[in-house]
C-alpha cells in the first residue's frame, strides 16, 4: 500500500473551519475504490496544524487519486486557506492495513 502523512498549516482565520473547507475533498477521496483510509487530525500543540493520514491500495490507486477531478479541485480551492505549502511523507509499505502495536497490547475482555 501507499502510506502518506501530510501536515497542513492553515491560516489562523480558517483553522476552526478547516474540516468543512476540506469536506468535499475528504468525502470524494474516501469514496475512491483504492482508498483504504483518509483521516484528518488536529495538532494538540498548534491549532493551525492539521495532519492527514491516508493510504491507497496500490501505485495505481494513488495515481488515480492524484489525477481525479476532486484532487484537481482541491488544488484550486484549498491553498488559499493555507499558511504554507503542506509537508508530506510518502512511503510504500508491504501491508494492507494497520498492524497491532504489540508494546501496548490490550488483553481481550470477556
Amino acid at each position: 500500500m501507499i502510506f502518506i502523512t501530510a501536515k497542513f498549516r492553515v491560516r489562523p482565520e480558517y483553522a476552526d473551519e478547516w474540516p468543512g473547507i476540506a469536506a468535499d475533498f475528504t468525502s470524494a477521496t474516501r469514496d475512491e475504490p483504492g482508498c483504504l483510509w483518509f483521516d484528518w487530525s488536529r495538532s494538540l500543540d498548534d491549532p493551525t496544524e492539521y495532519v492527514l493520514v491516508e493510504a491507497f491500495r496500490s501505485d495505481e490507486a494513488g495515481a488515480a487519486h492524484v489525477h481525479s477531478e476532486h484532487f484537481r479541485a482541491a488544488q484550486r480551492t484549498l491553498p488559499p486557506h493555507l499558511a504554507e505549502t503542506p509537508r508530506i511523507v510518502n512511503a510504500t509499505v508491504a501491508q494492507d492495513d494497520w498492524s497491532l502495536l504489540g508494546e501496548m497490547s490490550v488483553p481481550e475482555r470477556e
